[in-house]
């Protein structure tokens, strides 16, 4: 899977951008849709939590630990 890149406005009206392969794009679509939300605004919500760093990082990580909470993958590897 090649990464895409995708921007988003941050809280103070900045845009900024991660490059996520389509795989964890979509799942973040997903999410946020689940949620009754936007993905600018998950990614948004993500971004003011994150403490590490990365962006990428924290958002496919972020995602993981979705799908690990609720059982679709195995958590001890």
């Amino acid at each position: 899977m090649v990464p895409t890149k995708q921007s988003f406005k941050k809280t103070d009206g900045s845009t900024t951008s991660v490059s996520l392969e389509p795989a964890f794009l979509l799942a973040l679509r997903e999410m946020a849709a689940a949620r009754g939300g936007t993905t600018n605004a998950l990614m948004r919500e993500i971004d003011q939590r994150r403490s590490h760093a990365n962006l990428t990082s924290v958002l496919r990580l972020f995602v993981l630990d979705h799908f690990i909470a609720r059982g679709a993958l195995e958590n001890d590897p």
